[in-house]
């Protein structure tokens, strides 16, 4: 009897060693808090894989930059070292410019107008010239439309930023906005932010409303202005790399999971565009709902520099569909 069972469990600890071996484990890496719709989204697009391929693979999901800022994250991917990321817009502009277009200033009337360009032939433009840079689109995330907090003084006007020490990410069509608002645009990472708001390093940001409520940066910001000046992707992107590896079904179920994970998240930042407002002003912020025209006619500038850059064609598509 005894050696029954001694065999009955050698057979069992042979199966899950067998089965072990054979699940595939795989990173996500990305910048965003725990909450923020991006971090939630990526949580589910590892349960939807897991279930959808029965075990046989395993998405660690790693937040808050764990494993570098955005741009290092790029260069993981396209080196092979990353398996997926769910990225910023600025970060993955600097290797596919045609990205930066997206953040025109003031170029969408509302978020469902930005989600159509991506889900239509603009957004398949910018997949095909992605994966000619080693990455794999695997949906467009949202992070939101952007607006200014910072320390010093109600922002009601482009003149009441004159001065002001902005933050921005390493995006230079963000930095171009803010410039030609008035303000003094300065890099820093996000994962460094809080610290140079508390410490004065920058009088103040621009982010989304969920970027700014899951890195409570309304704790060391006296004032929000609901400027609404641009809006940014999130692209979720895989290392061609590491796609490559991948049988054609389980593409398919990496694709199916996404667009579940794409849905989710899309919706998850839209409504917490809806309630954030009343949050982040019940935390002792004030805030201001600004004259959009005189924030459009200072940016217009913009515009002419990008339509005359090495992307303008690009450029011009995006304003003509966009609108």
């Amino acid at each position: 009897m005894q050696r029954r069972f001694a065999i009955l469990a050698s057979l069992a600890l042979t199966a899950v060693v067998a089965a072990q071996a054979q699940t595939t484990k795989l990173t996500l890496g990305h910048g965003a808090a725990p909450g923020n719709p991006r971090h939630e989204a990526a949580v589910k697009f590892a349960d939807a894989v897991k279930v959808k391929t029965g075990g046989r693979y395993e998405i660690q999901v790693a937040h808050s930059s764990q494993l570098g800022d955005d741009a290092a994250m790029i260069t993981a991917l396209r080196s092979g070292t990353l398996d997926m990321s769910a990225n910023s817009q600025g970060a993955i502009a600097n290797v596919v410019p045609e990205y930066a277009a997206l953040g025109l200033p003031f170029l969408f009337k509302d978020i469902e107008s930005a989600w159509r360009l991506l889900d239509g032939p603009v957004g398949e433009d910018l997949a095909k010239r992605t994966a000619g840079k080693g990455m794999v689109v695997l949906g467009y995330w949202d992070n939101g439309i952007r607006h200014i907090t910072n320390g010093k003084r109600p922002i009601k006007a482009p003149t009441d930023l004159k001065g002001l020490k902005i933050r921005t990410p390493p995006d230079t069509m963000t930095m171009d906005i803010m410039q030609a608002m008035g303000a003094d645009a300065q890099q820093i990472k996000f994962s460094e932010l809080y610290v140079a708001l508390q410490q004065g390093v920058v009088d103040g940001q621009e982010n989304p409303l969920a970027n700014i409520a899951s890195a409570k940066l309304y704790e060391v910001q006296k004032y929000l202005s609901l400027t609404g000046h641009k809006y940014e992707a999130t692209p979720f992107v895989m290392s061609k790399r590491s796609w490559d590896r991948l049988g054609a079904a389980d593409q398919k179920i990496f694709q199916e999971a996404a667009s579940e994970a794409t849905q989710l998240q899309r919706r998850m930042s839209r409504e917490a565009d809806e309630k954030l407002v009343a949050e982040i002003k019940g935390k002792g912020v004030q805030i201001e709902t600004v004259e959009r025209k005189p924030f459009i006619d200072a940016t217009r500038s913009v515009y002419d520099k990008w339509a005359a850059g090495a992307s303008g064609d690009f450029v011009k598509r995006v304003v003509q569909q966009g609108q």
